[in-house]
């Protein structure tokens, strides 16, 4: 009987591998992993991006041996980015200098950086940082064409700028779902680090929602330990599909190397701003004109707060600002904002610039131990000051 069933086990084991060889030889197709749906979303006036479907419910990419397939899908859309900068020096204003080496003529500053091409009519995305203050802008494609670039715009708050390309039908890369990220999964980093040309990275997702960390004034970014070097500020951040999640933009680093703490800004933020940039070549942000403060044990015993009290402290009301108009007073705690609950000063912060400026929103708040309702008509953000 043991035999028998050794003989059928063996037969069924021999029948199926020769199917599979079979099939591997004459169709390898079948055997690849399907691709995500892909849909247009659109960004702004004629102008749309490509972007996986919301997921399913607990629908998950499944771990692969090798990433060569999204990585060869990703880097077609990866450019390199040389700015130059020039010093204007006064006349006159080190006569020593030029008395002993001449009059050089203006100084140049060079800078390096990755972007990604977001949509197949020119649209790059890259880091501010990279282009800040840049009177040149030349662009590099993977398929060894160089163009220059115009800058459509910037926002130095969240560090990230649109270029324009004069070239059509580029390879603009898909755009993934960064909300479907979780901690451990693998990504891949894609840039130029150091010149030495396009370069592929892998690590895997080591936190998200990294804030407070002093690098923008909006932060929300992604933590991975993929290397990220200089040169790959503005590159892409993808998937195990080849999928962009995030855009490139720090270390943390004691030498200026990669340790293993780079942050990516996660395509939620990304696709935000980059409409905006596109739409009217800046980003507008609400404002309600107060100095914001975490919940220290001080402070929470000073205003008789509830132990594990959530919310954000008003250390100052502007004067003349949406916050004072609508009734707010330092001391007050912030605890919700049109029903979304407050956390930290960062998320705040985040929260505030989201509403749109005209708009009114309801503000939740505790005052001396006793809850309140507010309505505060949103400003708008005056905008930060920029280098040029």
């Amino acid at each position: 009987m043991l035999r028998r069933l050794w003989l059928l086990f063996a037969q069924a084991t021999t029948i199926g591998l020769a199917i599979l060889f079979v099939v591997s030889t004459l169709r390898p197709e079948w055997l690849q992993r399907a691709s995500p749906a892909v849909v247009a979303t659109p960004v702004a006036d004629s102008v749309a991006i490509q972007q996986v479907a919301l997921p399913e419910a607990g629908q998950r990419a499944a771990a692969v041996q090798s990433y060569a397939e999204a990585a060869q899908r990703a880097l077609p859309s990866v450019v390199s980015i040389y700015t130059t900068k020039e010093l204007r020096r006064n006349a006159g204003e080190d006569p020593l200098f030029e008395r002993l080496f001449g009059n050089r003529g203006p100084e140049r500053l060079f800078n390096l950086g990755s972007g990604v091409i977001a949509t197949a009519d020119g649209y790059v995305l890259t880091n501010y940082h990279v282009i800040e203050a840049a009177d040149q802008i030349s662009v590099k494609l993977a398929d060894g064409r160089e163009v220059e670039a115009r800058a459509v715009g910037a926002d130095p708050e969240t560090d990230l700028a649109v270029l324009k390309l004069p070239l059509k039908d580029l390879p603009a890369i898909t755009f993934g779902r960064a909300e479907s990220l979780k901690v451990g999964d693998v990504v891949l980093a894609i840039g130029n680090p150091f010149d030495v040309g396009q370069t592929v990275t892998m690590g895997i997702v080591s936190a998200l929602g990294r804030n407070d960390l002093g690098i923008n004034r909006y932060e929300n970014f992604i933590q991975t330990d993929a290397a990220i070097n200089q040169g790959n500020s503005g590159g892409a951040l993808v998937d195990t599909n080849g999928l962009l999640v995030g855009i490139n933009s720090a270390i943390y680093s004691r030498t200026g190397g990669s340790i293993g703490i780079g942050f990516a800004i996660p395509v939620s933020i990304v696709t935000q701003v980059m409409e905006q940039l596109i739409r009217t070549g800046r980003v507008t942000r609400g404002y309600f004109g107060i100095e914001p403060g975490d919940i220290t044990p001080e402070l929470a015993e000073l205003l008789k707060l509830p132990p594990q009290a959530k919310g954000v402290v008003v250390r100052g009301v502007q004067r003349n600002g949406p916050a004072a108009a609508a009734g707010l007073e330092p001391m007050d705690v912030v605890v919700a904002i049109n029903g979304q609950p407050v956390i930290n000063t960062p998320g705040l912060l985040a929260q505030i610039a989201q509403l749109t400026p005209g708009s009114t929103a309801r503000v939740k708040l505790l005052r001396k131990g006793a809850e309140l309702e507010l309505d505060v008509r949103v400003g708008e953000r005056p905008p930060p000051r920029t280098a040029r």
